[in-house]
């Protein structure tokens, strides 16, 4: 089914005019939400609804595929506008088809990443719509004094506290069919695709643009450095990751394991794309000998706690030849928590531990351990 990404953009804001093209960290703001959508292969389409010539040739200017832009009515460009009414606009005008999806992104999210957009698109197709949130772990309390999500006579610790989603808001997802249903960007069923917490900023005024670019410097633009340096080595934990962490016996009180077998084959579609395969993990058996040697990894290391973790891969880089940056690695608790934060590209298992999960530019996957998770950071990231 086809998919559109639709970003507002009016010319008339008053907070910092012409916000969505003044230079944000080297480009024009609406940028890097158009490449966010651009580099979504699962969008057909980008189209950026503006009032403004200026904003209409800046869009234009970047070359981008898949981009065209929307010129919308003077009445849905006022300060008092919303999304919905010039989403209805051009639904209407342009007669969208009640078969398409529509993904509304705010340009003023710049933190916003291809990754968001793909896991957002994966969630949606077992709902009716997607919002992004990041996840706040402060206390809230009504004007009348009274504590909304937490026992204030049993405070909890931040570690072990979930708190509350909180819109960001980077993108909702909707088919057109719902929004001319609802007039709203979201409807029926709605599921919380989860963001980093930094991506908690939205610009809308002078002190919120200082506060964005420090963020896209230290996140994303780092993120963006490591990007075009390939993936060549790709390595896993065991307990969490390839099994569910759970611990099984026989009556003889032999250990036993449960691997899933679509995590085998992504370590065949890796060994097909040339990328060396190891396993390090703080394990020390026999079982995991054998699944290896099933797996057909290019190296096993067993026995390897936190900060050992990190040795044994440098070691493999070495033997390698081959830099840090240039490792991907997927991991969930805090004896992993070194390894990941020191890797090219990370990722975790949705039910990772919150450590794990709060490390910077961490991909944080859907599935739990023993799932299949492996196999979704093999295709829909690493692979993509």
């Amino acid at each position: 089914m086809k998919t559109i990404a639709f970003i507002p953009a009016r010319g008339g804001s008053k907070s910092i005019p012409l916000k969505n093209i003044k230079p944000f960290c080297g480009k024009p703001l609406i940028y890097w939400s158009l490449k966010a959508a651009v580099e979504t292969k699962d969008i057909s389409d980008v189209v950026v609804a503006t009032d403004s010539d200026e904003i209409e040739s800046t869009v234009m200017s970047f070359n981008f595929e898949k981009v065209s832009v929307y010129r919308r009515e003077e009445a849905n460009a006022q300060d008092t506008s919303t999304s919905e009414s010039v989403l209805l606009e051009f639904i209407n005008n342009e007669k969208v088809s009640i078969k398409y999806n529509i993904v509304l992104i705010q340009a003023t999210s710049p933190l916003l990443t291809s990754s968001d957009l793909i896991k957002g698109l994966r969630l949606f197709q077992d709902k009716d719509s997607v919002l992004s949130c990041v996840r706040s772990k402060r206390f809230f309390w009504s004007v009348e004094g009274r504590p909304l999500n937490y026992d204030y006579k049993n405070r909890p610790r931040r570690q072990d506290f979930d708190g509350l989603f909180m819109e960001n808001g980077a993108f909702y997802i909707n088919s057109v069919k719902h929004i001319l249903e609802c007039q709203n960007r979201l409807f029926g069923n709605i599921v919380v695709c989860e963001m980093p917490e930094y991506t908690a900023v939205e610009i809308d005024e002078e002190e919120d643009w200082i506060i964005a670019e420090s963020l896209m410097k230290r996140y994303i633009l780092r993120e963006e450095k490591l990007k075009p340096k390939k993936i060549k080595l790709f390595v896993s934990d065991v307990d969490g990751v390839l099994t569910d962490a759970g611990m099984y016996y026989s009556e003889s009180g032999d250990e036993l394991k449960k691997f899933n077998t679509h995590d085998g084959m992504a370590f065949q579609l890796l060994r097909e794309k040339g990328i060396k395969t190891a396993i390090v993990t703080s394990e020390d058996t026999k079982l995991v000998s054998s699944r290896a040697k099933k797996l057909k990894v290019d190296y096993l290391y067993q026995g390897k706690m936190h900060g050992g973790k990190l040795d044994a891969v440098l070691d493999i880089c070495n033997i390698e030849k081959i830099s840090i940056d240039q490792v991907a690695y997927i991991g969930d608790d805090i004896n992993c928590f070194e390894l990941l934060s020191s890797v090219g590209v990370a990722a975790c298992p949705s039910n990772s531990t919150p450590k794990i999960k709060s490390i910077p530019n961490i991909i944080l996957l859907q599935k739990k351990g023993g799932e299949g998770v492996v196999r979704e950071f093999v295709e829909e990231i690493l692979l993509n």
